[in-house]
């Protein structure tokens, strides 16, 4: 009977011990299951745990030059996309500490502003410095387009200069070569799988190619045009093969978007798809290369005597006394398109203040579009327009343009800082154009970026030099997400007219420009500014032929 309860008691103290067993392990589990994210659970390829990777970013090097200092900005570091909103707040009070610098800054650059050529940027004035990013105002979208340009004015009038970067990544396996941090413009992006020297592309329905992100690569095929023959629509200032350059490598390169494909470039399919149309490019000289380059790409650089001169049509008529129009159109009668270029550096509207003094001071219109755009925008079905390298004050001065605001000479001393005068006026022309979208809807309006400038070791007028042969994007790949052109990329928020982003390509092909070959330029003078056709702006056009 005693080893019956003993036998018993030995099983009861048994079972105790089992729940007591149970009950620990149960409580492990519960503050396990609640310390543990619920991403550790996930499946190692799950879609939530794809986080994009920190990568170092460097900062852009001092040696840019002042006219696109302002677009390739302060280097920033690669902010994830998942920023917890912590972060954002932390970020926030760190930019606005930064913007009361600047405030202070915009003030200095516009005192000390001179009259030797020097744009008065803030960006220009201090050194290339990281900056925490945060969202910046521009990119508030207004509730209409009058807000927008409103919200432009005052954000001008506060003196706000704000930039964001992301990376120019460098695909070659050679520690050395370094990288440029840059930015890009931020689209949709057209998920795809592409050989460079395959056809076949997986694509991705309704979602658009980012063609600002790739690298370039070497084509046998190129260029697309003879630069010794194209002589009935290139300038011979910009062809180099009527000069003395001998290295010819630059013409094999192409643009290789990244992860989908381009379309090829074809005169006749170009002419069939703007048939009965008229293509504008609308700006400065930088326009005009790209203008010529359309022409040579059309015609495959062979000479069309059936191509119209049709420049009356649009005002483009040599004044008496001057060197040559304000423009050049031209019809292809086959299937009546239209192709036109219109000369307007600041993309503003400039008049003379007295038309009978030919040594007038001109009142340079901030606000109002160039007197082109007004008269004819209703005969355009696709226009370009870009704007940048005249912002400065030698050429200000040189052809005696005065800031005019409202339709009188400007007061504020904030926009009388250039950089800040030329956001305004980016601003306000594309927001014009926008604003004209609903009355013409077969338009298609299109701002290009900058196109960067190359001088090393001076400025054009003091030995600067571009005599690179070995372009700086190779082994490089461009991986932005913005705009490298910050004023153009917000300029375009929250309106109609596109962006062909095309700054940040072309910012890794330093030797594609003119140099020291050029036959126009004074002995020891490079052009580092303008390009070799065929060349660079070639693929400009590709680009804008595949958007249209």
């Amino acid at each position: 009977m005693g080893q019956m309860k003993r036998g018993a008691l030995r099983r009861r103290a048994k079972d105790i011990s089992l729940v007591f067993i149970v009950l620990v392990c149960a409580t492990l589990v519960l503050w396990s299951w609640d310390t543990t994210p619920s991403s550790a659970f996930l499946p190692p390829d799950s879609h939530f745990l794809k986080l994009e990777p920190e990568e170092k970013v460097e900062r852009i090097p001092t040696t840019l030059n002042t006219e696109t200092k302002d677009s390739y900005s302060s280097a920033t570091p690669f902010v994830n996309k998942d920023q917890s909103k912590e972060d954002q707040t932390d970020n926030k009070d760190k930019k606005e500490e930064e913007e009361e610098k600047e405030e202070k800054q915009v003030e200095e650059v516009t005192d000390s502003e001179t009259d030797q050529g020097k744009t008065s940027t803030i960006v220009e004035e201090q050194a290339v410095r990281e900056v925490t990013v945060s969202e910046p105002k521009y990119q508030k979208t207004p509730t209409s387009k009058e807000n927008k340009l409103e919200h432009v004015k005052e954000e001008v009038a506060a003196g706000e200069v704000e930039a964001k970067t992301t990376h120019i990544k460098n695909t070659n396996s050679d520690p050395e070569k370094k990288t440029l941090a840059t930015d890009g413009e931020r689209t949709e992006q057209h998920i795809a799988k592409k050989d460079d020297d395959s056809s076949s592309t997986a694509r991705i329905t309704n979602q658009a190619c980012n063609y600002a992100k790739g690298k370039w690569v070497v084509d046998k095929h190129r260029p697309l045009y003879s630069g010794s023959r194209c002589k009935q629509w290139l300038a011979s200032m910009w062809a180099c093969r009527l000069m003395q350059r001998t290295d010819f490598a630059f013409e094999r390169l192409r643009w290789q978007p990244k992860d989908c494909s381009m379309e090829e470039f074809e005169g006749s399919k170009f002419l069939k798809r703007m048939q009965d149309k008229t293509l504008a490019f609308v700006g400065d000289s930088l326009g005009r290369q790209q203008f010529q380059s359309m022409m040579c790409m059309i015609t495959g650089g062979k000479e069309r005597l059936d191509v119209l001169d049709v420049g009356p049509e649009f005002g483009f008529i040599t004044p008496q006394g001057g060197g040559r129009p304000n423009g050049w159109a031209y019809r292809f009668p086959e299937t009546n398109t239209t192709v036109l270029y219109h000369w307007s550096s600041t993309l503003c509207d400039i008049e003379p203040l007295n038309i009978s003094d030919p040594l007038t001071e001109h009142a340079m219109h901030l606000d109002r579009p160039p007197a082109f755009l007004r008269q004819y925008l209703h005969k355009i079905n696709v226009l370009i327009m870009n704007t940048g390298h005249h912002w400065n004050r030698g050429k200000l001065n040189g052809n005696r343009w005065v800031m005019h605001l409202n339709g009188a000479p400007n007061t504020n001393k904030k926009l009388a800082a250039l950089g800040n005068a030329k956001n305004f006026t980016i601003h306000s022309t594309v927001s014009w154009v926008s604003s004209q979208l609903p009355n013409h809807p077969g338009l298609k309006a299109f701002y290009r970026s900058l196109s960067p400038r190359h001088f090393v070791g001076g400025e054009w007028n003091t030995g600067g030099s571009c005599n690179n042969t070995t372009p700086m994007s190779i082994g490089k790949e461009v991986l932005q997400e913005e705009s490298s052109d910050y004023s153009a990329g917000h300029a375009v928020k929250g309106t109609g007219v596109k962006l062909l982003d095309i700054t940040a390509l072309s910012h890794i092909r330093d030797e594609g420009h003119i140099s020291r070959f050029s036959i126009s330029a004074s002995k020891g003078v490079q052009d580092c500014l303008h390009w070799c056709l065929p060349g660079v702006p070639d693929t400009w056009n590709e680009i804008l032929f595949a958007m249209i």
